[in-house]
């Protein structure tokens, strides 16, 4: 078996993979102030939920965007498994050309989100990431990573909307009826859920406009993803696992 973990800001997500089918997956919150002993028997009493051992894992792979915390979860990965897991960055093999002013500071996360993509779609390809920050990565035709947009996160607005002001509450991130609100808690919906679908379609029409052709695929991963592109103008595919598989192809091409 094959673990594979997408540490980010908000989440950690947990993959288990037997070749090439997916086991289960799993997420806890990321909390810098957490021991690896403690990352390690929350993430032993997953593998117990599941059904499966941790001892069985032969191989992981991390790709972390929280610097201060991956050695926490290397730690903690070590002592569940018993293996030294892989750290996505500089030095492996992905297969992803990064064209970038400094490719070094290009985040793991987009590039693990990039590499599933680029196995599995047909390029040239938009991957879309909604989670703690919104961003949108550009794969070429080449398989060329040739850069993104990184904007606020839909979840990071919402509660800096609720919290500034005296009035309005905080509201789940569902799609309203109207996009034209009749009371507070659809109006914000509109504005927060409606709204970013709409950034999505404009950055997704401004990107196709620069690259002076229609991209063949557009696919959206992350925590917030599935409620957005429902709402999209564009035809978006939903992929929750994309980052995950992007990190177990990596893996194998490290091995």
């Amino acid at each position: 078996m094959l673990l594979t973990i997408d540490l980010g800001n908000t989440n950690i997500n947990f993959g288990v993979f037997e070749g090439d089918e997916i086991l289960f997956i799993s997420r806890i919150a990321t909390d810098t102030e957490r021991t690896c002993d403690q990352y390690a028997v929350e993430a032993l009493n997953i593998f117990k939920l599941y059904g499966f051992d941790p001892r069985t894992v032969e191989g992981a792979i991390i790709s972390s965007v929280v610097p201060e915390l991956t050695t926490t979860i290397v730690e903690a990965t070590q002592k569940l498994t018993g293996q030294n897991p892989m750290i996505l960055g500089p030095g492996l093999k992905t297969g992803l050309n990064i064209l970038t002013d400094n490719p070094a500071q290009v985040g793991t996360d987009l590039v693990a989100g990039c590499v599933g993509a680029l196995i599995q779609y047909p390029l040239p390809c938009l991957v879309v990431d909604l989670g703690t920050a919104t961003k949108v990565s550009i794969v070429d035709e080449n398989g060329a990573f040739l850069g993104c947009t990184i904007s606020a996160g839909i979840s990071i607005s919402l509660d800096a909307l609720a919290q500034r002001t005296s009035q309005l509450p905080n509201v789940s991130l569902v799609a309203p009826p109207s996009v034209i609100g009749k009371n507070t808690i659809d109006s914000m919906q509109a504005g927060t859920v409606l709204g970013a679908a709409a950034m999505i379609d404009g950055l997704c029409d401004r990107i196709e406009s620069e690259l002076g052709h229609q991209v063949k695929t557009i696919v959206a991963t992350g925590g917030l993803s599935k409620e957005i592109v429902k709402n999209c103008k564009h035809e978006i595919i939903h992929n929750g696992q994309l980052l995950l598989e992007g990190l177990k192809t990596v893996y194998y091409k490290n091995k």
